[in-house]
């Protein structure tokens, strides 16, 4: 027999050189297959610094910046748009401060401030009047850029939250009238493309409305943004809501609650929690969506960058304007991701 004494015990590899030869290099193939990836990759980012170094003709977006943020928005009142983007970012600094605050009140002032933020907003940027002195009406239409984007992703966003909410529920109702409307809208919405709904918001919506209403290009987008994005929401909570386990309703029940009281404190919590990734990868494609207006005569920020390759001195510089709006679409959706994982992280997706 042999003496256990004589087995070498088995090499365990610590640290950054044993966790790259357990991943990256074991076995064979994986060490093949790292090679060749990472040799494609330095190819890859040398021929682009390369290019953004010594090549690209970066005047082109310097010389055009304010026309890629605002676009046809007055010069004399981007002082508007800098306001509405110190709100935001007042906000965003307060709600990082008192991430970790158990004080109830100051969370419970700070959603209201976030509330309140939108209406203010809309205030900063559209105005009061032609004549007022101050803050004249800036027409809607005039709305262009990186502003029009954000305008468009954010409220489309925060609308079709709450409707795809109800969409949801309404689906999975009792009362088949509601269920079969609810069912119908989805499933329409759905099986046709956004370009569809944008079409059909701008030519059919007028029809729906009274004479002495007319909405502007921006808000009927708006509309078509909105009601195509709650469609997408309303699946995604309904499949949050099918996962809940039927003991969480029976335990509601239990404790003497009712049905509304049942959904809104115990099942759609735990719904919305289990279906953030979906949510948000939703509203992530929502925010790249944005460019297809431009087939309805609207200028965001990708339509800006093709007029602004049609002046004759930056004529053929789009592969400048592209690498430009392509960094401004990954910053946003990075944050986007980013402040998803954290959500994830701090109520336990995906944990037991």
């Amino acid at each position: 027999m042999t003496d256990p004494s004589d087995i070498a015990p088995p090499r365990v590899e610590v640290g950054a050189l044993g966790w790259l030869k357990k991943n990256l290099f074991s076995p064979w193939y994986n060490a093949l297959l790292t090679v060749v990836s990472v040799a494609f990759v330095v190819y890859v980012v040398r021929a682009v610094l390369r290019w953004a170094l010594f090549s690209a003709r970066w005047e082109v977006v310097t010389t055009n910046l304010k026309v890629f943020m605002i676009g046809r928005y007055p010069a004399s009142e981007a002082w508007r748009v800098i306001a509405s983007l110190a709100v935001v970012a007042v906000l965003a600094g307060l709600t990082w401060a008192f991430r970790k605050a158990k004080d109830r009140p100051i969370r419970r002032w700070l959603v209201l401030a976030w509330i309140a933020s939108f209406p203010v907003i809309g205030i900063l940027l559209r105005g009061f009047g032609e004549d007022n002195p101050f803050m004249p009406r800036v027409s809607a239409e005039v709305w262009s850029g990186l502003l029009l984007t954000l305008v468009l992703a954010i409220v489309g966003i925060v609308a079709s939250f709450p409707i795809g909410v109800l969409m949801a529920l309404g689906r999975r109702s009792r009362l088949p009238v509601i269920k079969v409307l609810c069912t119908i809208y989805i499933e329409t919405i759905r099986g046709v493309p956004l370009i569809s709904v944008l079409f059909m918001s701008q030519l059919m919506l007028p029809l729906f409305l009274p004479p002495q209403i007319r909405l502007a290009t921006v808000m009927r987008a708006l509309v078509g943004i909105t009601l195509f994005s709650s469609a997408y929401t309303a699946e995604n909570v309904r499949g949050g809501l099918a996962a809940v386990p039927r003991g969480q309703y029976e335990a509601a029940q239990a404790v003497g609650l009712n049905k509304a009281l049942m959904m809104i404190l115990i099942v759609l919590p735990q719904a919305l929690r289990n279906v953030i990734p979906a949510i948000v990868g939703q509203f992530t494609a929502l925010f790249k969506d944005t460019t297809l207006v431009v087939i309805v005569g609207l200028l965001e920020v990708l339509g800006i960058g093709k007029a602004v390759t049609g002046q004759k001195q930056f004529i053929g510089l789009h592969q400048e304007v592209f690498f430009f709006v392509a960094v401004l679409f990954f910053i946003c959706c990075y944050l986007m991701s980013y402040g998803s994982r954290r959500l994830e992280k701090k109520l336990g997706v995906g944990e037991r």
